[in-house]
C-alpha cells in the first residue's frame, strides 16, 4: 500500500519525498525552504498559495487548483502540471525548468527574472504576457499561442516554435540561436536587425557585409 494522503500543510524547512498530497486543501498557506520530491498533487486545492525558496523536484499536480498563487524564488524542476488550473498565478524568479503543461490554463499569469528553460508549454495560450528578459532556452512552444507578448531580451536559443502563433509579439533583442525560422509565421511580428539576418539566411538568402 502506498503512503496515507496528507491533509495539513507541512512545516517550514521540511523535506518530503513520494509523499501523496492528492486532493488536499492549502487555500491560502504558506509555505518556506519546504522541498517536494516526487510527490502527488492530484486534484489539490492550492489557490492563494505562497511559497518562498521551496522546491518541487519530479513532481505531479494533475488537475491542480493554484488560482491567484504566489511563488517567490520557488523551484519546480520536471514536474508535471496536467490540465492544472493556474489563474492569475505569479512566478518571481522562479525555476521552472524541464517541467511540462499539458492542457494547463493560464490566464493573468505574471512572470518575472523566470527561467523557463527546457520546459514544454506545447499549446499553452501565452498571449499578452510579459515574458522579457527570461530564459527560454530549448523550451517548446509548438502551437502555442504567444501573440502580443513582450519577448524582448529574452533567451529563446533552440527554443521550438512550431506553428506557435507570434502576431504582434515584440521579439527585439531577443537571443534566437539555432531557431527554425521556417517553422512559423511572422506576420505583425516586431524584430531587429540581427532577426533579420537570421531569417534571411534561413530562407537561402546569402548576406553580404
Amino acid at each position: 500500500m502506498g503512503p496515507k494522503p496528507h491533509v495539513g500543510p507541512p512545516e517550514d524547512g521540511g523535506s518530503y519525498e513520494g509523499e501523496d498530497f492528492a486532493r488536499v486543501d492549502w487555500f491560502g498557506v504558506e509555505l518556506s525552504g519546504v522541498t517536494f520530491t516526487r510527490c502527488r498533487f492530484d486534484d489539490a486545492s492550492l489557490e492563494e498559495l505562497v511559497t518562498r525558496r521551496c522546491v518541487f523536484e519530479e513532481c505531479v499536480l494533475t488537475g491542480v487548483r493554484m488560482g491567484g498563487a504566489r511563488h517567490v524564488g520557488t523551484a519546480f524542476l520536471s514536474c508535471r502540471f496536467d490540465r492544472a488550473k493556474l489563474f492569475y498565478v505569479t512566478w518571481e524568479g522562479c525555476k521552472l525548468t524541464g517541467s511540462y503543461f499539458p492542457g494547463v490554463q493560464l490566464p493573468g499569469m505574471t512572470s518575472t527574472d523566470c527561467d523557463w528553460s527546457y520546459a514544454s508549454l506545447r499549446g499553452v495560450d501565452l498571449s499578452g504576457t510579459d515574458l522579457s528578459g527570461q530564459r527560454f532556452r530549448e523550451a517548446d512552444f509548438t502551437d502555442a499561442d504567444l501573440r502580443e507578448c513582450d519577448l524582448r531580451n529574452a533567451d529563446l536559443d533552440r527554443a521550438r516554435l512550431q506553428s506557435t502563433k507570434l502576431r504582434g509579439a515584440d521579439l527585439r533583442g531577443a537571443s534566437m540561436d539555432e531557431v527554425n525560422w521556417r517553422a512559423f509565421e511572422l506576420t505583425g511580428v516586431q524584430l531587429d536587425l540581427v532577426h533579420a539576418v537570421q531569417f534571411a539566411r534561413a530562407h537561402g538568402a546569402v548576406v553580404a557585409n
